[in-house]
Formats: structure tokens, C-alpha cells, sequence
């Protein structure tokens, strides 16, 4: 994070926004741009401006059932209203285009979107998420993808996923929805503040190649307005980062076919809960006691404190790269309320700085770092087009991108097969050196992301802020299957489907094909992360059995599977068979082998040292790991600087400086190190603008790898 910057105007008080997004009712249909027969209709300026959004039927069913288990009556009814709320349909891996356990397909969406559309008499925009890069989330664990950050893994993401999403947006039956894709959430943003990672310098070209091919493609089919993802205040709103990331954008733009044009605006918040506004803090300049409220430790020299602030700042930035001035931004609006008993009525009277931010900020987050499912927050404001009173903003709409309810991470670890790892980010009992060593403040009990978490979803609608009106009434019921006249689509007329009718359907005795393409990602000591080319079936493949050796180890429903609990240094054989509904299995796919990389044995100590830089400050963090074969009672751990570097003060260790050389000796608490045990240290330092790692740990004397 950077930490300085110059004071960015005072805010703008909130005033009436539009209406609410409003609910779909049937009218006669009136409007010619729905007629199949007549032209799609032009590009506007603001998709969202006069239309409708669709409404997910899948995750309004979810609502509903919760709703449906409250005692409270009060409660469920703003659950009911919440129901009623337009959501975005995430493409989260391959297999969500077609359908899978984890929800129906992108063409089941599109349809549901046209009879909704229909019913409305009004444009409808469809919001859809595209989030599949190779090497996805590269600073982050529980949002990882099943693509790897590889040449191959581009392929697949261009040919199995960008490919298949355009060529079912470009059929003419949707033509007339406007398509707002939001662009791959957490990418771009990663190659600003946390270019320093190896993951992310792994995955850096591809993100970009990656953005730049999926804009290409979906630009060009005349109905679709990209929104880039652009972090959120608490990400990018220093200078030092809030400039980079304009460039950094710009650059990606002018690589377009269409350039800037390409892109019709960014999105700030996706699936994070920043405020709206922070209504106590208006003014980051405050002085109290010679010192701005932007000094505190929660702002951290930051002059944007809400995501108001942050789009407006943004827009500057961007306009001066050579963005049009008519860029539009979206603020994703479902989780970042913050109502409920702990959100502050009035302005503290401290004369503390701290004190002051802390008593006077709705943001009750324990640090602006703590994103995965944290305790307090609440659903925000509902969504609208062109809400009015934020100007300088430009913003087209707020939108609900993350749909509520939907987890961010699991906080314990759950094997799965969608390259989703466990981040300690996501644990409530995880006290984390990026969060100035407080417990992460996350919400228990939490499943896989993008799972149904009812715990958080009865919390978000009770703070949420501004209050939800309840309504007994569940309105218009997006059901499951478009619901308009038999005779505009054939899958509506039995006639048309020997499934209908038993007498009719045939025993499917036809196996799918064999995979083929079985390559091996990211391989570690006791893990191998495989992909394959999907295969075809006569009806539909429901899913892939992996083998090594010869036995089974488990299933997915996807190209992609990880195996864990290997030995280091082994070789392994992997096949892998599809199946169908009826039970018909493939061929095996041709062997891979693969060999398991070696236990690190240099040394007595494995070092992972990982910085997050600003303007002239950093803080650092710290793993070692014992990997001799006793056990430590009393360590001291060394490494030089190069740069000049400084350490103003640190945590878990005694740290202390001489010259570029730094030492940390053991806390009294984690003195005693077994043989593969860890500890985690950390710091923060001062640079005087270059900020290269250290080199040259060693533990006890011993050099560690």
C-alpha cells in the first residue's frame, strides 16, 4: 500500500437517488427492439440508465428458502424484498458455461433474462462476471482458479472459456439484452500492489494478454459494456498506487483492437464491503492536534476513505490517461452497509486521532485489509441507475456484483476440486501479521467461496444500511425455467422432446470420449494439480473419475482436479475416464506421468518472505521453517539489506538493526521450533523508493533456502 498523497476534495453529502431497480411485472409487450424480426438495439452511453437488471432465479430461490426459516417475521420479510434484487451471474471456472453442481448454466441464465426481459417491456441489462485467468488471485488463496499462469493454461482460457462464453452471447436471440461483464475481479489490481510476489510475476503477462483477449472478443459483439474491476478504496486509493493502476489500465486499452473504446467503464468493491460513504469523515485533511485523521492507523495516509471518494479519484486518473470523460463506474453496493447496533449516530469528540477514526468510521472492520467475510457488515444500498448526488463519481449504477450470501472463503480447510485453497485470511482464529497482528474478524463456519453461507446472510440483512423495508408479498417469482408461451421456445413443447414423453426415449448406451490433453500444473512436494481437454458426449458428460495407478482417487465435474497427500520425489501415473448421466464411462485417457518435486534440503531453515510497499514505507512478513532434523529451543534469525532500507518496528520476534544487516530473535512464546514446524514474524520498514528483497537468512548460522 502507499501512504501519501494530496488531500482530494471535500465530499459530497448523499442526496435522493434514483428509484430502485424496479421489480418485473408482465405488461403487453410494446417495445419493436424485443421483436425476434427487428435489429438489435444501438449502444447507449449508459446501459443501465431506463433499464431493468436481471434477477437470478437460482439465488433468489436460495433467499427465499432462508426467509423461509426465520422465526422473525420482520426479518423475513426483508428477506423477501432482498429476493426481489438483481445479482450477477459469475463464470467462475469451464464448466459453469455449461452447468454444474454448483448452479446452471450461462444459456439457462440468458434464457430466464429474454422472458424477463419480455415481462418488463424495457431493456434489461444482464450482469456477468468473467473470472477465469490463468494463475487467478495470485495474492490471495481462497478465490484461486483451476487454470494455471502458463502458456497452456492461456489456451484453455481463450479456446474453452472466452471462446464458448462469446459464441452463446453473440446467438441472435440475445441480441437485444445489454450485457454488462464485469472483467476479471482482483487481477489487474494484484500487478500494481503485489507485483513483488512470484505467483503474480508468474501470472502477469497472461492477465494481461488474458484481459485484453476477452475484451477483443466481447467488444465486438455490440451489445456487451466491459467494466473493468478496479479494486477499492482501501486497495488502490493511495496515490502512489491509484496512479500506477490508471496507467496500468490505460495500457491494457491501448493494446485493445478497439482501444479505449473497448472498455465502457470499472468497477470499484466487487465482493469486498468498503463503505459507500463514511459519513462521520468527510474531510481526510481533519487536524487534530497537528495531525490529519488520514494519519490514523486505520487510514493509514489514505485520502480516500469510502468508495465515493475512491471513484472520483479514480475518474480523474483515468480521463488523464486518455480514458473518454463519458467513462461510466459501477460500485458494487451488496455488502458494504454497515448498519446495525455498532454503526456510529454521531462524530466522536476525542481529541486522539485514532480514537477519533475509530469512534466516527461505519467501517467496523478491524483493518481495511480484513476482506473475507467479515463480521458487522451489512447489505448496502439496493440496485440503481444513475444514482444522483455523486457527481464526481460519473457513476452509471450500483450494482450487487457479489451476490449476498454467497461465501468469500471457507475458514477451515476443504478439499475440492475447483483449485480453491485455504487463506488464513478467511479463519476467525488466525491472528495475521498484514492485519498489524489482530484476528482476522472473519464470520465462522465458512463454506467454499461462492457457497451459500446462511450465517452471513442473515447478518448481512439485519445490518444492512439503509434499512431494508420488508414486504410479506415475495413479488414477481423468477422461477427456475423461462415461463413465457410454450410456443416461443421449443424446449417448452413435449412434442419437441422425446424425453417428454417415455415412450419416446431411448436407453443411452453411447460412452462419452476419452480425455485427452492430460497435463500436470503447479506440482508440489505432495500435490499435482492436472487439466484436461473436455470431452464430448451424445447427450451431456457429467463428470470425470482420476486415476493414479490404476485406483481411483476421486471425481470432478470440471477439466480439473488436484491430488494431495503425496510423497515428495515420487513418480505418479494419472488417467482419467468421463461419464454420463446414464452411467456410461469413456476410455481412459492416455497416462501422465508425473514426479513430485524433492523435500527442500538445503539448510537447516526455509525463509517465504513477502513485502507490501508504499510511497516510502513497507510492511514485511516472515515465515520460517525448521527444516532440520532437531529441534530448535532459541533461534536468531539474519538477512542484509541492499537499498538502505530501515526497520521502524516489528512483531513476534525482538528485532533489531546494524547497518543493512537485521536480526530477529525468538518471542518468549516461540522460542521452540520441532523439526517442520513454522513461525510467523513480521515488520515494518522504511525505503527511500527501491525496496528489494533481502538475501542472505540464516537461522542459528545455519543458511536457510
Amino acid at each position: 500500500m502507499s501512504r501519501h498523497g494530496p488531500s482530494v476534495a471535500r465530499r459530497r453529502r448523499r442526496t435522493v437517488g434514483a428509484a430502485t431497480t424496479a421489480a418485473l411485472v408482465a405488461v403487453p409487450l410494446t417495445l419493436s427492439f424485443l421483436s425476434p424480426a427487428s435489429a438489435a438495439e444501438a449502444r447507449v452511453d449508459n446501459p443501465y440508465a431506463g433499464a431493468v437488471q436481471y434477477v437470478n432465479p437460482t439465488w433468489a430461490s436460495s433467499v427465499r428458502a432462508s426467509a423461509a426459516k426465520q422465526s422473525d417475521a420482520s426479518l423475513a420479510a426483508k428477506m423477501q424484498t432482498v429476493a426481489k434484487q438483481p445479482t450477477a451471474v459469475w463464470m467462475d471456472r469451464i464448466s459453469a458455461i455449461t452447468g454444474n453442481a454448483d448452479g446452471k448454466g450461462l444459456k439457462f441464465h440468458l434464457d430466464n433474462a429474454v422472458q424477463q426481459q419480455k415481462a418488463a417491456g424495457k431493456p434489461l441489462v444482464f450482469n456477468l462476471v468473467i473470472y477465469n485467468l490463468p494463475g487467478r488471485d495470485c495474492y490471495a488463496l481462497a478465490s484461486n482458479g483451476e487454470l494455471p499462469a502458463t502458456d497452456a493454461g492461456l489456451a484453455r482460457y481463450q479456446s474453452e472459456y472466452i471462446d464458448p462464453i462469446v459464441a452463446l452471447l453473440g446467438k441472435p436471440e440475445y441480441s437485444n439484452l445489454r450485457i454488462a461483464a464485469t472483467i476479471e475481479p482482483d487481477s489487474l489490481p494484484n500487478l500494481v500492489t503485489n507485483i513483488s510476489e512470484s505467483a503474480c510475476q508468474q501470472a502477469a503477462p497472461y492477465y494481461r494478454q488474458g484481459v485484453k483477449y476477452a475484451l477483443d472478443k466481447l467488444y465486438a459483439l455490440g451489445n456487451v459494456y466491459n467494466y473493468i474491476d478496479i479494486g477499492h478504496s482501501g486497495w488502490l486509493g493511495w496515490d502512489s498506487n491509484a496512479g500506477p493502476a490508471a496507467k496500468l489500465f490505460a495500457e491494457v486499452a491501448k493494446s485493445t483492437v478497439a482501444g479505449f473504446a473497448s472498455i465502457d467503464g470499472f468497477v470499484s468493491d466487487v465482493a469486498n464491503t468498503t463503505p459507500l460513504e463514511e459519513p462521520f469523515l468527510t474531510d481526510p485533511t481533519l487536524s487534530l492536534g497537528g495531525n490529519p485523521i488520514r494519519s490514523s492507523k486505520f487510514y493509514e495516509w489514505n485520502n480516500d476513505f469510502d468508495e465515493v471518494d475512491f471513484t472520483a479519484h479514480m475518474h480523474r486518473l483515468l480521463v488523464a490517461e486518455g480514458f473518454p470523460t463519458s467513462l461510466g463506474m459501477l460500485i458494487d453496493t451488496s455488502r458494504n452497509g454497515w448498519g446495525g447496533p455498532n454503526r456510529p449516530t454521531k462524530v466522536s469528540t476525542s481529541t486522539n486521532v485514532d480514537t477519533y477514526v475509530n469512534e466516527s468510521r461505519v467501517d467496523r472492520r478491524v483493518h481495511r485489509g480484513a476482506w473475507c467475510n467479515p463480521l458487522g457488515a451489512g447489505i448496502g444500498e439496493l440496485p440503481k441507475a444513475s444514482p444522483s448526488g455523486y457527481t464526481a463519481s460519473h457513476l452509471d449504477a450500483f450494482v450487487w456484483i457479489k451476490p449476498p450470501g454467497e461465501s468469500d472463503g471457507a475458514s477451515t480447510d476443504i478439499p475440492n476440486d475447483q483449485g480453491k485453497r485455504f487463506d488464513r485470511m478467511c479463519d476467525p482464529t488466525f491472528v495475521s501479521p498484514k492485519l498489524s497482528n489482530q484476528l482476522t474478524g472473519a464470520t465462522p463456519n465458512a463454506p467454499l467461496a461462492g457457497q451459500w453461507f446462511e450465517d452471513q446472510f442473515v447478518t448481512l440483512v439485519k445490518n444492512a444500511y439503509p434499512a431494508i423495508s420488508g414486504s410479506d408479498d415475495p413479488g414477481p417469482d423468477p422461477t427456475d425455467e423461462p415461463t413465457d408461451d410454450p410456443t416461443d421456445d421449443p424446449t417448452d413443447d413435449p412434442t419437441d422432446d422425446p424425453t417428454d414423453d417415455p415412450t419416446q426415449d431411448p436407453v443411452d448406451t453411447q460412452a462419452p470420449t476419452a480425455p485427452s490433453g492430460v497435463t500436470a500444473g503447479t506440482v508440489t512436494e505432495t500435490s499435482v494439480a492436472l487439466s484436461w481437454t473436455a470431452s464430448t458426449d451424445n447427450v451431456g458428460v457429467t463428470g470425470y473419475d482420476v486415476y493414479r495407478g490404476g485406483t481411483k482417487v476421486g471425481s470432478s465435474t470440471g477439466t480439473t482436479y488436484s491430488d494431495t497427500g503425496l510423497t515428495a520425489a515420487t513418480a505418479y501415473s494419472y488417467t482419467v475416464r468421463a461419464k454420463d448421466a446414464a452411467g456410461n464411462v469413456s476410455q481412459p485417457s492416455s497416462a501422465l506421468s508425473v514426479t513430485t518435486k524433492s523435500t527442500t534440503t538445503t539448510g537447516s531453515c526455509k525463509v517465504v518472505y513477502n513485502a507490501s510497499s508504499w510511497n516510502s514505507g513497507f510492511t514485511a512478513s516472515i515465515r520460517v521453517t525448521n527444516t532440520g532434523t532437531t529441534a530448535l529451543n532459541g533461534w536468531t534469525l539474519t538477512f542484509q539489506y541492499a537499498n538502505g532500507q530501515t526497520l521502524q518496528q516489528g512483531w513476534s520476534a525482538d528485532w533489531s538493526q546494524s547497518g543493512s544487516t537485521v536480526t530477529a530473535k525468538n518471542a518468549a512464546w516461540n522460542g521452540s521450533l520441532a523439526p517442520g514446524q513454522t513461525t510467523d514474524i513480521g515488520f515494518n520498514g522504511a525505503h527511500n523508493g527501491t525496496n528489494n528483497a533481502p538475501t542472505g537468512f540464516t537461522l542459528n548460522g545455519a543458511t536457510c533456502s
